[in-house]
């Protein structure tokens, strides 16, 4: 494709307005944009003429939305590409993670193969941005990091991608910790850890080892919190604490996050306040077998919350089909989102924080200047979207077809 053209008749959502019985539907324009060397270089509405020698793709009055992120997936873990496979039931965690290391040294072969299965759906749904955890341990060593790193780089004319270095079985209890300081050498961006309580059985030593590793290869953090109740907040507490030590503000995240929605909101929200102040990030899965933090809430008061598929199609569970925009939708109707506005913010959550519209509907997405990377859907607006889960007829990287057609 042309590195610079006009992609023509694109739907955009222009704004909210009012029926007579008070009810806010969203405004849609048909714009001509043009992309220039990745970027959208300008917009014009469609009613004018648009005089010009340029090449045109004809986007045929589709929507176009921001393209999506997705902020925890774990590539080295999913059986897609390797055929039908269920899950074995297990009674803990602890023999949930065991089961998984000896199936992993029985897969080890196939990370790349499979890896690359889920991006290729993952990238067709939408996504041009990924987080994925990759197992970092004594069982697998760097192998997973290298086959991932290798199945990213496959795709990274479709997508850009972080990896976190992931100690599965516990930083502590595995024994991990050289391996980690290796992994960050060896390609992943970012350093992941593991319930520090109910895992490594030590909080405080645990955590310091986490940012130690963190701060010596200055790379951000990623930590999943299973803990429950009061060990899980006692773990966010004290992290909080650590990253305000080491000024670490806007450079941590938690994933899972669960004892913010065991505890009494009371209790949690000096934690929700302290992860507000210091910029740390709430990533979630949305689930719908157990209590989960209170993500409108976070979202609120200016804790950054995104989604993310996490596992799917693995040892852990067999459901669920790697498409992000499946959690924007669980989010609202978990939550009860069911306005246009509150439809319309919900995207956000899945495009890095970017919606087409503000709550006062001003158009805020797409603007002059802003990367050529979005997503060509069938439908009227982006509130449709999220509630209906509507088709993507194609997806854009840097002003480039990656999937589908125009």
């Amino acid at each position: 494709m042309s590195s610079i053209y006009w992609l023509t008749n694109v739907r955009l959502d222009s704004g909210f307005e009012e029926d007579e019985d008070g009810v806010i539907h969203t405004r849609s324009q048909i714009c001509h944009l043009l992309i220039e060397a990745g970027k959208i270089m300008n917009i014009l509405p469609a009613d004018q003429p648009l005089l010009t020698d340029l090449p045109r793709r004809d986007a045929n009055y589709r929507l176009a939305l921001p393209s999506f992120v997705e902020k925890h997936i774990h590539l080295d873990k999913t059986y897609m590409g390797y055929g039908w496979k269920s899950c074995k039931p297990v009674k803990s965690l602890v023999e949930r993670l065991d089961f998984e290391a000896k199936e992993n040294l029985l897969m080890q072969d196939t990370v790349r193969q499979r890896a690359e299965g889920m991006l290729a759906f993952i990238s067709s749904a939408g996504a041009t941005h990924v987080r994925t955890h990759v197992n970092i341990d004594p069982y697998v060593g760097l192998k997973h990091l290298e086959e991932v790193r290798l199945a990213l780089e496959a795709y990274s004319d479709k997508l850009t991608y972080e990896i976190v270095a992931f100690p599965q079985h516990g930083l502590m209890r595995s024994q991990s910790v050289a391996l980690m300081r290796q992994a960050m050498k060896e390609g992943a961006t970012l350093v992941g850890g593991l319930d520090p309580g109910g895992i490594d059985g030590d909080i405080e030593k645990s955590l310091a080892l986490l940012m130690e590793i963190a701060v010596e290869a200055n790379a951000d953090i990623d930590l999943h919190s299973h803990d429950p109740a009061e060990l899980g907040l006692a773990t966010m507490k004290r992290l909080a604490v650590m990253t305000e030590e080491a000024h670490y503000q806007n450079r941590v995240a938690v994933s899972h996050a669960f004892a913010l929605g065991d505890v009494p909101i009371e209790e949690a929200n000096e934690t929700i306040d302290s992860f507000s102040s210091l910029g740390i990030s709430i990533i979630s899965t949305v689930l719908i077998n157990r209590q989960i933090p209170p993500l409108p809430l976070l979202h609120q008061k200016g804790v950054p919350v995104a989604l993310g598929c996490d596992g799917f199609y693995d040892s852990w569970f067999p459901f669920r089909n790697g498409d992000i925009l499946d959690k924007a939708n669980r989010f609202v109707e978990r939550y009860t989102w069911i306005d246009e506005p509150s439809l319309t913010e919900a995207l956000g959550f899945i495009t890095g924080g970017k919606t087409t519209l503000d709550r006062s509907g001003n158009r805020v997405w797409p603007a002059v200047g802003d990367e050529a990377s979005l997503v060509l859907v069938e439908a009227s607006c982006s509130a449709e979207t999220v509630a209906r889960r509507s088709k993507r007829s194609a997806v854009m990287f840097h002003g480039n077809i990656v999937h589908g057609s125009i």
